[in-house]
């Protein structure tokens, strides 16, 4: 393989790859939004918090730990932030479906 091919196939790679697993995850919306999108989205992508199911006490011990690990947090917007997340994904709420569980559940 010549390596300007070789650079196309790794250029193809990188930008297409992530078309094949979907888009990220929407947050819902809210107040509260912009502020996870600043807080949280900084190093993760929004399916890695959608996807999460946790109570307000699991949802406090993760934001204060993201918090400690630099999530750009106002002392002010803490509470409400744990609030949008222990409201929109509590511990009671259905999975989150994905491709992947969907076909599982399909083959029961």
């Amino acid at each position: 393989m010549s390596r300007h091919s070789l650079w196309l196939a790794t250029f193809l790679y990188v930008t297409f790859i992530p078309l094949l697993y979907g888009q990220s995850a929407v947050l819902p919306p809210g107040p509260l939004q912009s502020k996870v999108k600043t807080a949280c989205l900084e190093c993760h992508d929004a399916t890695i918090i959608v996807q999460q199911r946790l109570g307000k006490a699991a949802w406090t011990k993760e934001v204060d730990k993201m918090i400690k690990w630099g999530a750009l947090v106002e002392p002010g917007d803490r509470d409400a932030l744990i609030e949008y997340l222990s409201t929109n994904f509590p511990a009671d709420k259905e999975p989150y479906k994905t491709s992947r569980t969907m076909a599982k559940s399909d083959k029961k």
